[in-house]
């Protein structure tokens, strides 16, 4: 029988915070893409997370809301803290109709870490993001109370999540950004020109989010029926007419993964975590099964010309469908960052 693979553990970043290479994401445990778990069933997935070798778990206050990091916070309960990153976002802020906004100011940066740490119960936070640009708040305000947070103890490094090249490059001389996480997938290759050389240039880890394409390249929406109550069904790329044009995506990486002796899902996630030691992905599951798949894809070794191959066979010219939804909170880099002056 086939051992089970290591997870090495890299810098994130050159500030000096140390990760597993793969980390979890935990926002579906609390519902996004299927129903949200009950406690002891997000607790255990955590917890053999940890025991499989992850170390690096991701949340936000957005998450339930708060009810994610709450989530989290009794799932460290039963782990060594110091053995764990926590990183943690703030800056979508729900409204009481229903739409989420963003805010940078530098009191609600305060108050919003104030809170996660009270949910999370804990004394630090070990990566804080802002989730979302604030470009009516200039972005060095912003920076100026997160780096206040750090000399307080209360953060050890900080983050930008779909932030635009000129937003990461003036943030980090403010106080140097340890991470910027942004979707990256075979089908979400639009950071590579700017975003991955710009944080190569400035010392930044990056944190792939929806790495197996939001489930897609695990077979969701083609093998596996999109739930009536996942927030997918206003993704462009899973409604009716695109996800039709865009299984054909899903049968390509299917040919490949057979090639590979993998699951289209593995090769998927294989692909990201090839693309460099400071590209750390952070998928998600609500599955034991899929979470050892995961780590599993630590297996599949890709030359120079296996990624090649993959990366032209999924272009993401022809994906169908956009990338973001269409509200502020899901909005990308290219949509929302106009230079915050």
């Amino acid at each position: 029988m086939e051992q089970s693979p290591v997870i090495p553990r890299v810098r994130l970043g050159t500030q000096g915070l140390e990760v597993s290479k793969l980390g979890f994401g935990c926002m579906g445990l609390t519902g996004s893409y299927n129903s949200p778990l009950d406690d002891a069933a997000g607790i255990a997935i955590i917890a053999h997370a940890f025991r499989r070798g992850v170390t690096f778990f991701d949340t936000s206050d957005v998450y339930g809301p708060e009810t994610n990091e709450i989530l989290v916070g009794k799932a460290l309960k039963h782990l060594p803290r110091e053995q764990v990153q926590v990183a943690t976002k703030f800056g979508m802020r729900p409204g009481a109709d229903g739409t989420t906004g963003v805010c940078g100011q530098p009191e609600y940066v305060r108050a919003s870490c104030e809170a996660s740490l009270r949910r999370l119960d804990v004394g630090y936070i070990d990566l804080y993001y802002q989730h979302r640009v604030d470009t009516t708040i200039p972005i060095e305000d912003t920076i100026g109370e997160l780096k206040k947070l750090v000399e307080e103890g209360k953060v050890r490094y900080i983050g930008l999540s779909e932030a635009s090249p000129d937003t990461i490059r003036r943030a980090h001389a403010v106080h140097p950004i340890t991470a910027v996480q942004m979707e990256w997938s075979l089908w979400a290759r639009d950071i590579e020109p700017e975003i991955v050389p710009l944080c190569r240039e400035l010392g930044i880890g990056i944190v792939p989010y929806s790495p197996i394409g939001r489930g897609f390249f695990g077979g969701r929406g083609v093998t596996e029926q999109v739930s009536a109550q996942s927030s997918l069904q206003r993704h462009p790329r899973f409604l009716a007419e695109n996800l039709e044009k865009n299984k054909h995506l899903y049968l390509k990486i299917e040919q490949l993964a057979k090639k590979h002796q993998c699951s289209p899902a593995q090769l998927a996630l294989a692909w990201v975590l090839h693309q460099g030691d400071d590209t750390v992905p952070i998928p998600g599951t609500t599955k034991i099964k899929n979470l050892d798949a995961n780590i599993d894809s630590f297996k599949v070794k890709l030359t120079y010309d296996d990624l090649e191959e993959i990366s032209n066979q999924i272009r993401e010219e022809d994906v169908a469908g956009g990338r973001p939804y269409n509200s502020l909170a899901h909005t990308t880099w290219k949509d929302a960052n106009t230079p915050n002056k």
